[in-house]
């Protein structure tokens, strides 16, 4: 039977996939995809006055044929108590996804603020050096604040980066995750801190390297790269200008890129001479340009990205703190796309610290519009994680309605 295809209600059985062809507020279930799991699920979807539905042959159990001892059909009484109990249960549910978008919005505000301080404290670091370390340290110190006093922190997945504040993003994305894994790994709140701000501006010597040669998308030549390479000491170089940038964080902006085995640049140090902190933000830089690209390499999903780090970075990345920053971000990364149970597409808006197995998901729904697509909380709703897929896997319809992100960028509010 062709996936897709009208069957009429009558024939649908227990274990059938189906796709009811009314609006998501017509009827009271929680999606309008969905397994039939028992006969009273069938007896509601005959009460909604629908003579046909769509079925799906790959997501069902079984064929849609009249069985010849069919379940007990419910009593009158039980169907109303039973979509009265759905009704308010999805009434429930609309509240928690309103809950979860309003979240979502506040972090997204919060993010955007930091990205306007970014902005700022770039413009003023050669004119005004003392006023943009002052501002680093207050982004720095907030962000400290909500990470040590906060028990339910969630990390979301923000809007796309334009591609003149990619550098923003990017320091930001670095700063969140290594306050992160500081904070997980126990270290003090100078130490937190001192990653934070040195993060921020680990990037900031690129400035220094002409756009032409950044976002150039034919392989550089030796000149070219070798000059990329110095960028590290570049952004040194500017923070020479500021007296009152933290001395302690200097060695980790030096050695984002270094590696343990000596093969990274620009000194090619090895273990013994990187301190914790250059060991730490090597992995978390290593993990963001995999998700985000560069004009060279091109961008890989989230949970492939982290698969890279454990399997090709053995003997160049501190093995303790990529274990960390797998275990931190579970699985399945917010910016994920994934096949649930339920066998819906969705994609990963953020991980709840504390519950790594149940994100928060966007779900599509052809039936609901785009923009009042359900967001859910695989806690909430009984359901799991099939598989991890590359977003290009997509049918161009799911695509579109998902919006997968090209650019992934991360805020942390509460969940």
């Amino acid at each position: 039977m062709k996936k897709n295809q009208k069957v009429a209600v009558e024939q649908l059985e227990v274990g059938t996939f189906i796709r009811l062809p009314i609006s998501w507020k017509d009827h009271p279930f929680l999606f309008s995809s969905f397994k039939i799991k028992n006969s009273a699920q069938i007896e509601l979807i005959k009460g909604l006055g629908l003579k046909d539905v769509f079925f799906d042959s790959e997501k069902s159990d079984i064929e849609p044929v009249t069985s010849d001892k069919p379940e007990q059909a419910p009593t009158e009484e039980e169907l109303t108590a039973l979509k009265e109990q759905m009704l308010s249960d999805k009434t429930a549910k609309i509240d928690e996804q309103k809950k979860l978008k309003r979240d979502l919005k506040k972090t997204e505000q919060q993010f955007e603020r930091s990205v306007a301080m970014m902005r700022s404290m770039v413009s003023k670091i050669s004119s005004r050096p003392l006023n943009a370390v002052t501002e680093a340290k207050d982004l720095i110190n907030n962000l400290t604040n909500m990470l040590l006093n906060s028990d339910n922190l969630a990390l979301h997945l923000m809007g796309d980066a334009k591609n003149e504040e990619h550098i923003y993003h990017h320091s930001l994305n670095v700063a969140i995750l290594c306050m992160l894994m500081a904070k997980e790994l126990g270290w003090s709140r100078e130490e937190v801190e001192t990653i934070g701000i040195g993060a921020l501006f680990h990037d900031i010597g690129k400035l220094k390297v002409p756009s032409t040669i950044l976002n150039k998308r034919v392989p550089l030549s030796a000149p070219e790269e070798n000059f990329i390479k110095q960028h590290p000491l570049m952004s040194i170089n500017f923070l020479k200008l500021a007296d009152s940038f933290p001395e302690e964080a200097k060695p980790l902006i030096a050695n984002h890129h270094e590696f343990l085995d000596g093969s990274g640049f620009p000194q090619g140090l090895k273990a013994d001479k990187l301190d914790k902190l250059s060991q730490l933000i090597a992995v978390v830089n290593e993990y963001d340009m995999l998700c985000n690209g560069t004009s060279q390499v091109k961008a890989k999903p989230p949970s492939i990205a982290l698969g890279m780090l454990y399997k090709n970075y053995n003997n160049k990345l501190n093995n303790e703190y990529v274990s960390k920053l797998i275990k931190m971000l579970g699985i399945y990364p917010p910016g994920s796309i994934i096949e649930l149970s339920s066998g819906q597409f969705a994609m990963v808006m953020s991980v709840n610290l504390q519950q790594l197995l149940y994100p928060n998901v966007i779900v599509y729904d052809q039936l609901v519009p785009k923009d009042q697509a359900p967001i859910i909380s695989l806690q909430n709703h009984n359901m799991s994680i099939v598989r991890s897929l590359p977003a290009a896997a997509l049918p161009k319809k799911i695509h579109a309605y998902l919006s997968p992100r090209d650019k992934i960028s991360f805020g942390i509010g509460a969940n």
